[in-house]
């Protein structure tokens, strides 16, 4: 069995990893061709030295020193003793002509095509030469003896004919291991050439499809080809199996796994490829051969990106109906040397817009001014460029027979906000590739891994305004529910940001959540609440919630900037929705138009699902004839306290103590907690009512709300003891009880203090609980009844939590 193995610059970068490709090499007696490229990072220094000696920069020989002093560091490292002055003598040699050569360059000022091959093909040679004296039994190769190209320097085309007939005449005959130089060639005059930066992975190709080898073995830093770049995509992982259509689909677009020409001479040959990892050699890797892998159900093998490009439009009326209009503007590009990286085209006749790399934007657009300079002269076509732009493809053979890709691909983007630029997809149906804005590739690239190989495991980012109350029981629950929601419903809540009254905090990795107020305090920095909702546009995050448990108007304000960012909102802040009804509207209409949701179950009942069962029966057809409800568990509770021994002063303190209230109680004692609630569910029902609307009775006279501060507060009540202790008395002889009740009847809506009896549903409600009844067209004869908790910051917590679930939609 004959193999050949590529190693990567990576995986000879120092001594230590070399020291791991010879224990990988040398685990197996079988014929071994290795390919080797240069030390990890010495071509870019040869690239670099070059050009500082064509400048006329004498800090070329700091780079040549430098070159120099990394081979023969390596040699010493690697080579024995007794071998040391052979070894250090050939590559002196070789640095020496180097070194000839550079000097040439500077006295010259001028670098050749042919001179700059030449230059960077030491960086292979020194290599190839070291690991063959490193690996035991291994015989040096020169490639540029075997494999013969054209004189297009720089990234030469192979004669294939030439090279098959020389590698099987020169190689026939090796045994046990031979070690060859990857990337470099020659011409028919023996002049070096090179096969393309990242031509060391072709070099083994073509040596594998000459000599007939079993298969090729491509050892680099990574377990093999991910399912997205792991740069991008922390989830991203190692494919077990690919085509060589879709090896070539990937690399093409992006993924740096293997360079796109290694895999002609493999499929031609139908030689399968395992692409291994040097630093984890038992990792299974990547198995590549000519066949689709119809073992799965996985219709998307891999998604892969060309992180920066630019976008070409050729648009006008003169397009539609002219014949030759794409040879005439794809001729021009191909010869002023511009590579079409995608293509789309609008079926009017009326565009055509095509990617390139940035770097080709001036020669193109001057090309195709002299092309089409009559019709743009004459405004009938124009040309528009678009720069900052991302490619995304998402590759898989088995595309062509699953309905609905494309639909997934669109839904998932557009629920994110993620705007599409242009599409292309082709016939065969291998890749659907698509244009972003270059600041949204992270986060398409997430939300569509997520989509296609994640769907069973969803992660949200949380940016939670106020870590109060209501703030800090949502973070408890959370932290105690997170390992739960993992195990056994595939969600991760990630919190990335907090805010308080002074202070914010972000981190895209997610906030400690055992000491969150800790964390604020000590690396929080000065609060900008428009700062807050442009780093949430600006990070990005896909499927990104905003939660406010405040009770600030200022935080309210921003709902529709996040919003606008395709981020959902979830509040226990009442205001937005109480506000008027213009600006409920807004946020309600702008939140389906973004596709994101805007939830606020809180606003009523704290964790009781009101306004959820509401929105159910009103979607199933059904109408809110009338509502009635005890909606504050303040006043519920205050109600429930006083007795004979307890007066209303004092229970009202008791609220405020036991955190049912309001930090002012006259928040709550005033109605405006519940006239807001009313409104609210009234709005729900579908009356589009304002504040003025809702009739209002209070308990309290007005000296109670006119006074400076609680203490005069307090005392004012206190006035009041005995004559609500009278009353109590009396109420309670007839067998009834007080009531803050909020009622809802064919479009009025009031608010006032009621005595019900023994019959009455709300009579025997406990503690601080709340009571909704829905008279509706279908439960006519007998209310629907919604009851319990509806105060307190865990209840209410614990709602807003249940919010955050509907989002995540598990």
């Amino acid at each position: 069995m004959i193999r050949v193995l590529k190693f990567g610059g990576s995986s000879v970068a120092t001594p230590e990893s070399i020291r791991k490709v010879k224990a990988i090499v040398e685990q197996s007696a079988d014929n071994k061709f290795i390919v080797v490229s240069a030390l990890g990072g010495i071509t870019d220094q040869l690239v670099k030295a070059s050009a500082m000696a064509a400048a006329g920069e004498d800090d070329f020989k700091k780079e040549l020193n430098e070159i120099e002093q990394r081979h023969l560091s390596a040699a010493k490292s690697l080579v024995k003793p007794q071998q040391q002055g052979h070894v250090l003598s050939e590559l002196k040699v070789m640095l020496n002509e180097l070194e000839d050569y550079l000097q040439s360059i500077a006295r010259l000022r001028e670098l050749t095509p042919k001179l700059q091959d030449y230059v960077l093909s030491f960086g292979e040679r020194m290599s190839a030469f070291l690991l063959s004296e490193t690996i035991a039994d291994a015989v040096l190769i020169d490639s540029r003896s075997i494999i013969k190209t054209d004189s297009t320097f720089g990234k030469a085309t192979v004669d294939f004919a030439k090279t098959n007939e020389l590698c099987k005449a020169s190689l026939s005959d090796v045994k046990g291991r031979a070690v060859l130089p990857g990337f470099i060639a020659s011409d028919k005059n023996g002049a070096t050439t090179t096969l393309g930066r990242g031509g060391s992975d072709y070099t083994a190709a073509i040596l594998a499809a000459a000599i007939g080898a079993s298969f090729v073995e491509i050892w680099t830093d990574v377990d093999g080809f991910m399912t997205a770049d792991p740069r991008k995509v922390e989830k991203a992982y190692t494919i077990k199996r690919l085509s060589y259509s879709e090896v070539f689909e990937l690399s093409n677009f992006g993924a740096k796994v293997i360079y796109p020409p290694t895999v002609h001479p493999l499929l031609s040959a139908d030689i399968a490829m395992l692409i291994k990892n040097t630093f984890n050699p038992a990792a299974d890797g990547t198995l590549v051969d000519a066949h689709a892998d119809t073992s799965t159900d996985q219709a998307i093998k891999g998604i892969s990106s060309i992180d920066d490009i630019a976008l070409l439009t050729l648009h006008g009326v003169g397009m539609t109906g002219v014949s030759g209009t794409s040879k005439r503007l794809f001729s021009a590009l191909a010869e002023a040397k511009v590579n079409v990286i995608l293509i789309s085209q609008a079926s009017s006749e009326q565009s055509i817009t095509f990617a390139i790399a940035p770097e080709h934007v001036e020669p193109a657009r001057q090309t195709i001014e002299r092309e089409f300079e009559a019709e743009i002269r004459h405004k009938t076509i124009g040309l528009r460029v678009e720069d900052k732009m991302s490619i995304i493809a998402i590759v898989g053979e088995n595309m062509k027979r699953m309905p609905g890709i494309s639909g997934k691909l669109f839904n998932a983007l557009g629920k994110n906000g993620v705007n599409v630029v242009a599409i292309a997809q082709g016939s065969s149906e291998l890749n659907i590739s698509t244009v972003v804005h270059k600041l949204n590739l992270r986060k398409a690239l997430n939300v569509i891994h997520e989509a296609f190989f994640l769907s069973g495991y969803r992660e949200v980012h949380l940016y939670i305004a106020g870590i109060g109350t209501v703030g800090g029981n949502l973070v408890q629950q959370i932290r105690q529910q997170r390992e739960d929601l993992m195990k056994n419903h595939r969600l991760k809540i990630n919190v990335v940001g907090v805010m308080n009254s002074k202070k914010m905090l972000f981190d895209v990795q997610g906030i400690n959540l055992d000491d969150v107020r800790g964390e604020l305090e000590r690396k929080g920095t000065t609060l900008s609440l428009n700062s807050f909702v442009q780093h949430i546009a600006s990070v990005n995050l896909r499927n990104s919630i905003f939660v406010d448990c405040t009770a600030s108007g200022e935080v309210a304000d921003i709902y529709g900037i996040a919003l606008q960012s395709f981020v959902s909102v979830i509040t226990a802040n009442k205001i937005a929705c109480s506000s008027d009804y213009a600006r409920y509207r807004q946020l309600q209409d702008l939140s389906r138009i973004r596709g994101v949701k805007f939830l606020y179950e809180t606003n009523v009942g704290a964790g009781l699902p009101v306004i959820k069962t509401i929105n159910e029966l009103m979607l199933s057809g059904d109408r809110i004839v009338k509502l009635e409800a005890v909606l504050s568990g303040t006043l519920n509770f205050i109600f429930n306290t006083i007795s004979e021994e307890i007066t209303m002063s004092q229970a009202i303190k008791m609220a405020q103590e036991k955190g049912y209230s309001e930090p002012d109680p006259r928040v709550d004692l005033s109605g405006i907690d519940v006239l807001r609630k009313i409104l609210i569910l009234s709005r729900e029902c579908g009356y589009p009512l304002e504040k003025t609307d809702v009739e209002v009775s209070k308990f309290l006279p007005d000296s109670c709300f006119d006074t400076p501060t609680m203490d005069m507060f307090f005392g004012e009540v206190q006035k009041l003891d005995a004559d609500f202790e009278a009353r109590r008395k009396a109420l309670y002889k007839a067998g009834k009880r007080w009531r803050f009740v909020a009622s809802l009847d064919n479009g009025k809506a009031k608010v006032s203090l009621q005595e019900v009896d023994v019959a009455h549903p709300f009579f025997n409600l406990q503690g601080s609980d709340n009571i909704i009844t829905l008279h509706t067209e279908r439960y006519s004869a007998q209310p629907m009844v919604i009851k319990g908790a509806g105060a307190g910051a865990a209840v209410t917590a614990a709602g807003v939590f249940g919010d955050i679930i509907r989002v995540a939609n598990i």
